[in-house]
């Protein structure tokens, strides 16, 4: 089975800043992103349709007889049995949109050939940045169960550590806990390999912490929270999305968020993820140029790869950050922060940009590749137009 998991521009678009620097698909949302749920439930590798730019770092491969996916559907069981009776040429629709599609063709047709069928199930699509936290813990949960199912977990040897519900804790191999309390009544824990939960740590689940990343000394990981690879979080995390090489190490609280790779937020950086009159919580789209409703009463902060946060930040509820951005300064930053922005009224340079990069990504013994570099002068010429100052003083 050759796989395709293809950006659908509009959702594209709805999910920017995440996706100027990677597929739709790629997106973590549980312990595994979207394109590794795929490849596990289907037993085959995936390649990816996305915006030329991207295609460098994330290529896709055609065959005579390709399944091509909209990459922001997270698989479940029932369509998964769906997809694998479908016959060449036919496709599958919800609402009008196209989940899947069965052809020979290089890309998605614009007319289907055959059947189109309607699924009459509820499905997890990832359309909009909130849907991240949103769906978390739903797509942890069945993670879980798809990861751990016929397997025994490394077992818990520190005995100050405290468990409760140990059958729904699962550890890889290589984890070290230090006088720490598992929680797993309410949801499972998923502790990656070589991961760390320091001292005095409280992590309560449905929780995962990926690969050779840190839970910091006293940390307080609350439910419905998924942290990536070599991430070091610390303070008080709830219901957020951590991708991997990420900072928040210290204290201070994120909560209802969703972090890209490569940031870093600084001693005691706070999100405000209700607002002091219980309103609906608007977010900045890039689609509409403008602040759109989510729905929500509880929604923190979306930022892009790469961006900083100096110490003290303190973030309104609602709040966007581009790629590559540097947020400094007293009192609230604006709730949108464009691309490449330097304290939010100033350009940050590209190739400045580029080398702090280069240096973060070697502290951790990652090499900046060629294609990074063209992925981030790509979106630094995209973004031009958000960076407003610019206009101002042209």
């Amino acid at each position: 089975m050759n796989v395709v998991l293809f950006d659908d521009p509009v959702i594209r678009g709805q999910l920017l800043p995440l996706t100027f620097t990677r597929p739709v698909a790629t997106l973590r949302v549980g312990i595994l992103t979207i394109a590794e749920k795929w490849k596990a439930r289907l037993s085959a590798d995936v390649s990816f349709a996305t915006q030329s730019y991207l295609a460098g770092k994330f290529s896709h491969t055609i065959t005579s007889d390709n399944y091509w996916i909209n990459g922001a559907l997270c698989p479940d069981d029932a369509f998964v049995a769906v997809l694998r009776i479908l016959k060449p040429n036919d496709a599958i629709e919800k609402n009008g949109r196209i989940l899947a599609v069965r052809t020979a063709d290089d890309e998605v047709p614009e007319v289907i050939a055959g059947t189109v069928h309607s699924y009459p199930s509820d499905v997890a699509l990832i359309d909009q940045p909130w849907k991240i936290f949103q769906q978390n813990g739903p797509q942890l949960r069945a993670d879980f169960e798809m990861i751990t199912k016929g397997r025994t977990s490394h077992p818990v040897i520190d005995k100050p550590t405290v468990v409760y519900n140990a059958a729904n804790v699962f550890l890889e191999e290589g984890v070290s806990i230090k006088a720490a309390i598992l929680n797993a009544e309410i949801g499972p824990i998923y502790l990656g390999k070589n991961s760390q939960v320091q001292e005095g740590a409280i992590i309560r689940g449905p929780f995962s912490l990926g690969e050779g990343s840190i839970v910091s000394m006293g940390g307080k990981m609350r439910g419905d929270t998924s942290i990536g690879h070599n991430c070091k979080v610390g303070g008080e995390v709830a219901n957020s999305v951590v991708y991997g090489f990420s900072n928040k190490s210290h204290e201070g609280y994120l909560g209802n968020s969703v972090i890209g790779e490569w940031c870093n937020l600084g001693a005691d950086t706070n999100t405000s993820n209700m607002k002091n009159n219980y309103d609906v919580v608007k977010l900045w789209s890039h689609v509409k140029k403008d602040f759109i409703s989510t729905g929500l009463y509880f929604c923190g902060l979306i930022m892009g790869d790469h961006s900083k946060a100096g110490i003290n930040t303190m973030f309104n509820t609602g709040s966007m950050v581009g790629v590559n951005s540097n947020v400094l300064g007293g009192g609230y930053p604006p709730n949108f922060i464009p691309s490449f922005s330097w304290a939010g009224e100033n350009t940050y340079d590209i190739e400045k940009a580029l080398a702090t990069a280069e240096r973060a990504m070697g502290r951790r013994n990652q090499k900046i590749t060629d294609a990074d570099k063209s992925i981030l002068r790509e979106v630094f010429a995209m973004t031009a137009q958000e960076r407003n100052w610019e206009k101002k003083r042209s």
